[in-house]
């Protein structure tokens, strides 16, 4: 559907600086094709948005689309039953495009691995029964990573990848690292600036 949504850099509420390096950042990206060539990639950053509830992050979105003029794919991960689905849709998107997924801390498990070990051992140690439905995502840590960053991701050009999560502690390292987010931007409430 067409998307109209009102927010731009000039409606948005956000420190000046963190403004015109996110718009800096965009203008680059755009024109750089044959620099994304020339170092092997694919022309596709990944941004992270973080921040408390309510700071901007969705109107940030709605903004870099409307300055860059792409289309947004809104990407429901708890609603992808598996790794190959998750493939398909990815391979379904256009150029020029921002695919968003929205609160990744919190639609699927995507937990540090080395936490979830720990937890898995003590649950190991005191079994419950699982109770889990049928038709619960089988998404996994490693096809968001895919997703991200493996072969499939070179799929067309001109894309951006954007992530939002609410909890800084919650991923697991491996789907932080540049490559998959390569600009970690941090929203936080209004200051004297802002205004």
């Amino acid at each position: 559907m067409v998307f109209e949504h009102p927010a731009t850099f000039g409606t948005l509420a956000l420190d000046p600086e963190v403004k015109d390096d996110i718009m800096e950042d965009c203008r680059k990206f755009s024109q750089r094709e044959n620099y994304y060539k020339k170092l092997g990639r694919a022309w596709k950053p990944g941004y992270l948005l973080y921040g408390p509830p309510g700071t901007r992050k969705s109107s940030m979105i709605a903004a870099i689309s409307n300055f860059l003029e792409y289309d947004i794919y809104d990407l429901e991960l708890a609603e992808v039953k598996t790794n190959t689905e998750l493939r398909k849709l990815l391979i379904g998107t256009t150029n020029e495009s921002i695919i968003v997924i929205e609160d990744i801390d919190c639609s699927l498990d995507l937990s540090d691995r080395k936490k979830k070990a720990k937890k898995r051992s003590k649950e190991e140690q005191n079994p419950k029964k699982d109770e889990r439905d049928s038709d619960e995502s089988k998404v996994t840590l490693s096809g968001v990573l895919n997703f991200t960053d493996g072969l499939w991701s070179c799929c067309g050009s001109e894309k951006i990848i954007i992530f939002t999560r609410n909890h800084v502690d919650r991923l697991d390292p491996a789907l932080l690292r540049s490559g998959r987010m390569d600009k970690h931007i941090h929203l936080s409430f209004c200051t004297f600036s802002t205004f």
